[in-house]
Order: C-alpha cells, then structure tokens, then sequence
C-alpha cells in the first residue's frame, strides 16, 4: 500500500498548491487593507456620519474637571467652540494637544473657545497635565463621554475627535483623527 500524498509538491521548488492558496489569499486580504487604510487616511472625515443634530441636552450638560471643579457647556454657549475628545491612552490624541492648545492661545481673543474632553481615567488625566499643562479647559467625560461622541456623529467612536459649534450652537465642522495646522487653519472661517 502507498501513502498519498495529501500536499503534492509542483515542479521542484515551486510551493505546494494549498501554501500557494493561502499565500495569495493572505496577499489579496493585505491589499485590501491597505487599500481601506489609504482611503481612510486620504478623507479619514468619510467615518464621521453625516450632519444631524447634536446630542439632546448637550448643552445642559457639566463635567467635573481635573483638578475638581465643575464645567458647564452652557457657560460655552454663544462663541465659537472646538470641542476635542481625546485620551491619555491615544497617541494621536497627545499629538495633537500642542497644536490645538496653541490655537487656543492665538485666538481665544477672536472669542475663540475650546474644551477637552477627556475619555479617560481621572488619575491618568491629572499625571498628564501636571507634565503637559494646557492653557483650555479640560472636563472629565469619562467612559460616558464615548456615547456622547456616537451622538455627535462619530459611530464609529474613535478618538481623537473634534466637533466645531458656531457661536448658535450648531455643528459646522467634525473630523475623526489627528487635527493638523491645515485643519486648524480652515476653523478660522467657520466662525
């Protein structure tokens, strides 16, 4: 009796037919996702869902902040406000906190307004600003603060996170992922 057998081997060298399947398999599905990477990348604002209205309440809502106080939206009412959701945890989120906090400071006298929500830990968050202060103010969403993202139009929930409000109230602008100069520089309009 002669064994069979079951991974027959192609001209030599050549890989058996059920590697050669796999391989090309792992290769399409790797392309794929580079392919899904590059778009999100190139327009990475198509995971934010279309315009709708913002969270109900969310103006009445208030925060506890960092260092222990409380921080009502409606004292944010009435000005411009970019409203940035990020996390300790999220590199591109600690990334871009320099850039948004010197926005904040070369335009905050234009009534420009801005407020962090962190989706964190408090701990994490206060060891964070006591090394890296920033100049607006920081609220503690905390893990809730990732329905109130959904609700603003990010369903996927991913952080970083920023939503612009004219000084009505309403949503102008949104952007999942890092904000950048160019990105910054285009808010200056929408005031």
């Amino acid at each position: 009796m002669t064994a069979i057998d079951s991974n027959p081997v192609s001209p030599e060298g050549a890989l058996p037919a059920r590697k050669r399947r796999l391989l090309l398999g792992a290769t399409a599905a790797s392309a794929a996702l580079l392919g899904v990477g590059a778009a999100w990348l190139r327009n990475p604002v198509a995971a934010v869902a279309p315009a709708q209205t913002p969270v109900d309440g969310l103006w009445s809502m208030q925060w506890d902040t960092p260092q222990g106080g409380k921080l009502a939206m409606q004292a944010l009412q009435g000005k411009p406000l970019l409203l940035n959701f990020w996390a300790t945890w999220c590199a591109p989120c600690v990334e871009e906190l320099p850039l948004i906090n010197d926005f904040y400071r070369q335009n905050k006298s234009n009534g420009w307004q801005v407020l962090g929500l962190a989706i964190d830990k408090l701990a994490a968050v206060q060891t964070f600003l006591q090394k890296k202060p920033l100049d607006f103010p920081v609220g503690m969403a905390g893990l809730g603060g990732a329905d109130l993202v959904r609700g603003l139009g990010n369903a996927a929930g991913g952080l970083p996170f920023s939503v612009v409000f004219d000084a009505n109230g309403a949503v102008v602008y949104r952007k999942m992922g890092r904000l950048h100069a160019d990105d910054l520089t285009k808010l200056l309009s929408l005031k």
